[in-house]
C-alpha cells in the first residue's frame, strides 16, 4: 500500500507569524515605557499636594490651639521639624518656608522657584489654582501655601488654602 505524503504540511511557525507576535510585543513595551514616567510624575504631584494640605492643617491647628496666634519662625521650624516624618515629599526643614506678616500684604506671595520647597504665607487667598493675592477676604489668620508640581512640559505653580 502506497501512503500518501502530504508535504503541504509543515511544522512550525513562519516568519509573517513571528515577525506579527514581535511588533505586537514592541508596541505593548512602548506603551509602558511611555506611561510609567507619567505615573511616576503624578505620584510625587499627589504626594506634594497631601503634604501642603498636611503643612496647612498643622498651621490651623497651632493658631486654634495658641488663641489665634501664629507660629514665630522658630517656632515654626522647631514644630514642624518633628513632624517632617510623616511628610513624603518635604523632608528637611529647609525645604518649608514660612512667611508670617500681622498686617495686610502689599506684595503677592510668589512659588518657590522649584518642585523641593514650599512657601507658606499668611494673610493671603488663592485668586485660582496657581496663583495667590492679598486680595479681598485675606486676614491675618488666612493661610496659603504656594508650590510647584511638575507637568510633562515643565513646573506649575499651585496655590493651596487652609
Amino acid at each position: 500500500m502506497l501512503k500518501k505524503l502530504n508535504k503541504s504540511k509543515s511544522d512550525g511557525f513562519t516568519i509573517i507569524e513571528v515577525m506579527i507576535v514581535l511588533a505586537i510585543a514592541g508596541l505593548i513595551l512602548l506603551i509602558v515605557f511611555l506611561a510609567v514616567p507619567a505615573l511616576q510624575r503624578n505620584a510625587r504631584n499627589t504626594q506634594r499636594k497631601n503634604d501642603v494640605g498636611g503643612l496647612l492643617s498643622a498651621v490651623a491647628e497651632y493658631s486654634s490651639n495658641h488663641q489665634g496666634s501664629l507660629p514665630a519662625t522658630a517656632q515654626f521650624d522647631a514644630a514642624f521639624s518633628e513632624s517632617l516624618p510623616k511628610l513624603g515629599y518635604y523632608t528637611t526643614p529647609a525645604n518649608i518656608n514660612w512667611d508670617k506678616v500681622t498686617a495686610a500684604r502689599t506684595t503677592n506671595p510668589a512659588a518657590p522657584a522649584g518642585v523641593d520647597s514650599v512657601k507658606i504665607y499668611n494673610y493671603a487667598k488663592c485668586t485660582d489654582a496657581t496663583t495667590s493675592t492679598f486680595g479681598s477676604g485675606a486676614s491675618v489668620r488666612s493661610f496659603v501655601a504656594m508650590y510647584n508640581v511638575e507637568s510633562s512640559s515643565g513646573v506649575v505653580p499651585q496655590c493651596q488654602e487652609s
